[in-house]
C-alpha cells in the first residue's frame, strides 16, 4: 500500500508526520504539487492550503484530521477555539477531503482529553498523539465512511492579534488565552497607555517544596 503524509513546511506538525511515516512507511511532502503519482492514501495534516479536486481525484483515499465533532467546529483552529470555550472534551474527527472545506464523510472519531492546566506546547503534543492514533487506526480498520449530519459552524481564522490580554480582566479569567498562545509565534500581550508589553508563560515543572 502507498502511503504519502501532506502537511505544511511550516507546520508545528512536521516532526511528528516525519515520525508517523517512520511508523507507517509513508513519503512526506510539503507541496501537494510535488506529490508525483497517485497513492492509495494521502493523510492531509496541518496543511495550510486548500487542494484542488484533480489532486483527490489523483488518490483513493485523501484524510484529514480536524479537531471538532464535525460539522461544528469547522475553519480555523478548533482546538484552541473550543479551549477558549472551556471545553476541556474535545472531539477530533478523520474525515474524507472534498473540494469543499471540512465537508467530507467522516469515518472515526475520539476523544482529546484535557485536564484544564496544559499549555501549548503539551497541548499540542497531545493532539499529534490523537492524529497519529486516528490515522493508524484507519490503516488497521478500513472503516465506512458516513455523512456529515446536523447544522455547520465555523471558526475564523486566529491571527496574532487574539493573543491581546484585556488589563481590566484578571489572570484567571483569561487563563485559557494564556494556555493556548504560543510564545514564540504569537505570543500574549496587552498594551497601557500606548504601549506595548509581551508575555511568555511556561509551567512549573519544580516538584520540590
Amino acid at each position: 500500500m502507498k502511503i504519502a503524509i501532506l502537511t505544511s513546511s511550516e507546520s508545528w506538525f512536521v516532526p511528528y508526520a516525519h515520525k508517523l511515516a517512520k511508523e507507517i512507511l509513508a513519503d512526506v511532502y510539503y507541496n501537494h504539487n510535488d506529490i508525483p503519482n497517485s497513492y492509495d492514501i494521502v493523510f492531509i495534516l496541518s496543511y495550510f492550503k486548500l487542494v484542488p479536486s484533480n489532486f483527490l481525484k489523483k488518490h483513493k483515499y485523501n484524510l484529514v484530521v480536524h479537531e471538532s465533532d464535525l460539522p461544528q467546529g469547522k475553519g480555523w483552529a478548533p482546538l484552541f477555539w473550543q479551549i477558549l470555550e472551556g471545553k476541556n472534551e474535545i472531539t477530533i474527527t478523520l474525515f474524507e477531503a472534498v473540494e469543499k472545506a471540512d465537508a467530507g464523510d467522516i469515518y472515526l472519531q475520539d476523544k482529546i482529553i484535557l485536564n484544564g492546566y496544559e499549555l501549548h506546547d503539551e497541548i499540542r503534543k497531545i493532539q499529534a498523539k490523537k492524529t497519529i492514533e486516528l490515522c493508524k487506526r484507519f490503516l488497521a480498520e478500513k472503516p465506512q465512511p458516513r455523512p456529515q449530519k446536523g447544522k455547520s459552524s465555523y471558526y475564523p481564522k486566529r491571527t496574532p492579534l487574539d493573543s491581546k490580554l484585556d488589563i481590566n480582566k484578571s489572570i484567571k479569567e483569561q487563563f485559557n488565552l494564556l494556555r493556548i498562545v504560543d510564545n514564540e509565534h504569537y505570543p500574549a500581550f496587552f498594551e497601557i497607555d500606548g504601549h506595548r508589553y509581551v508575555l511568555k508563560i511556561y509551567g512549573n515543572t519544580n516538584t520540590g517544596g
